[in-house]
């Protein structure tokens, strides 16, 4: 399903009041001189109460693949009475590649179990400034690996293996599924990205337009970006790696299946936007849905906002239904 345009000005929605007086409340922003630990603690000031959640069997564990032995992940299991051969999903949280944790993202992470009925290995990856890229990248794909190796011992069907993160971790989705290809393995039936970043071109309108929209505004991605990719030339995005910018990739052609959630009020709008294009066009199944009146971030903010419920439900319905067939 091919990307629809972004609404003219005279048609566009304002962003959802029940997102909108959460984020006037408890507002996300900050810059570069703030520092990280300032960031890391605003994200997880949002974090919902316990007594909202799901409760669902759950694991913590420290894996690894090959040289990366000491990534910690937690597992979850959803509250179905079937307990083995289910599908498995590897989940990249989301943050700017700085901030947010597997505690940040337990809510998001729940959510996708419960509505997938699948297994649900949450990535602690490691953060930047301290790891800048490519520490993640390789986290993230040493973490698939063990997830693809150890599947079955985990009561999981490792022929029904899909990738889902939001944002950053929408980024790191989309680079393993490229990898996954390359490597011949393993082998992924869906990705699931949320308003990721794929191709990197911040001159593209929704960048302009939402300069200054919640969570995501121009201090944020500037400190981000800083912080993830010191000293790397951001002005051509055609010349960013593959491991940055997937859609740079010589050809897309052969990558799983796809939905691509965005939001209308979202700098990143764009970016997944022309993914998904790029993506339809190399022949891959893709649903894009641009959710009118989303901002930067809804996914994790879904407990606050029917619309943002209701929005998050479409792309978890995909995921169920190509886990599930």
């Amino acid at each position: 399903m091919a990307a629809s345009p972004p609404p003219s000005d005279d048609t566009r929605r304002g962003v959802d009041p029940n997102l909108k007086a959460l984020l006037d409340a408890v507002p996300l922003e900050f810059t570069i001189a703030d520092g990280v630990e300032v960031a890391r603690e605003k994200l997880r000031a949002v974090k919902p109460p316990a007594d909202m959640l799901p409760q669902l069997r759950i694991e913590e564990r420290t894996v690894g693949y090959g040289d990366l032995t000491d990534i910690p992940v937690r597992i979850y299991w959803p509250p179905i009475e079937q307990h083995d051969n289910l599908p498995v999903l590897v989940y990249y949280h989301g943050g700017g590649w700085a901030i947010g944790d597997l505690d940040t993202h337990d809510h998001v992470a729940r959510a996708h179990s419960v509505g997938a009925e699948a297994i649900v290995v949450s990535v602690d990856y490691r953060l930047a400034p301290e790891h800048p890229y490519p520490a993640g990248v390789e986290d993230a794909w040493a973490a698939l690996r063990w997830v693809a190796e150890h599947a079955a011992e985990l009561g999981g069907d490792p022929t029904r293996l899909a990738v889902a993160g939001d944002s950053a971790g929408g980024n790191l989705s989309a680079v393993m599924a490229l990898r996954a290809r390359d490597a011949g393995g393993p082998a992924l039936v869906f990705q699931l990205l949320w308003y990721p970043v794929a191709v990197g071109d911040m001159t593209a309108p929704s960048f302009i337009e939402n300069a200054d929209a919640y969570i995501l505004n121009q201090d944020v991605t500037a400190a981000f970006l800083t912080w993830y990719l010191p000293g790397v030339d951001l002005s051509d995005p055609a010349s960013l790696p593959t491991d940055v910018a997937p859609a740079n990739a010589e050809s897309l052609r052969g990558l799983p299946p796809a939905f691509i959630g965005t939001a209308e009020h979202d700098p990143l709008r764009d970016d997944g936007g022309k993914y998904a294009e790029l993506l339809t066009a190399a022949g891959v199944a893709v649903q894009h849905s641009n959710e009118p009146t989303m901002v930067h971030g809804y996914v994790s903010l879904a407990l606050v906002s029917p619309a943002a419920t209701e929005a998050t439900a479409r792309g978890i319905a995909a995921l169920r239904a190509a886990l599930h067939g």
